[in-house]
Order: C-alpha cells, then sequence, then structure tokens
C-alpha cells in the first residue's frame, strides 16, 4: 500500500481543485497528479526559439511594435 499524508490546504483551493476534477469520484490525490504531469515540459525550448524570444522582447522594449487596432485594420479586422 502506497504511504499517504495529510495536507492542509484552504477552502477556496480545494474549492479550485473540486472544479478541475475529470469526474466527481477522482480523487484529489489523481487530480494533483494530473495537474503536476501537465505542469512539467518535457520539450524544452530551443536555441532557435530562445534567440526569437529574445529578439521579441527586445523590440518592445525598444518601441518596435505595432498597435493591435492597427493590425486588426491592415488585416481588415474590426
Amino acid at each position: 500500500m502506497a504511504e499517504t499524508t495529510t495536507i492542509v490546504i484552504q477552502k477556496d483551493l480545494k474549492s479550485r481543485l473540486d472544479g478541475v476534477k475529470l469526474h466527481p469520484r477522482e480523487t484529489y490525490n489523481e487530480v494533483i497528479e494530473r495537474l503536476l504531469e501537465c505542469s512539467v515540459d518535457d520539450e524544452p525550448l530551443s536555441e532557435e526559439t530562445l534567440r526569437a524570444i529574445e529578439e521579441g522582447l527586445e523590440d518592445i522594449r525598444k518601441g518596435r511594435t505595432i498597435p493591435m487596432e492597427e493590425v486588426m485594420k491592415e488585416l481588415g479586422i474590426e
């Protein structure tokens, strides 16, 4: 049998865990395990992607951006 432990959580966190249950009988252990599995990225970002992100952040810092409204107008989305 697996070892168990008891933890204290706030009522609002318990309600949030209840809200992400896939079915009413899913245990909190199963919910937490599923959430933890989703939180780990087993495919780290490539060097190319990291460089592109840095370039984008530099563009933002230097004000080389276009307002969303202008982009939408150019694309005919209003």
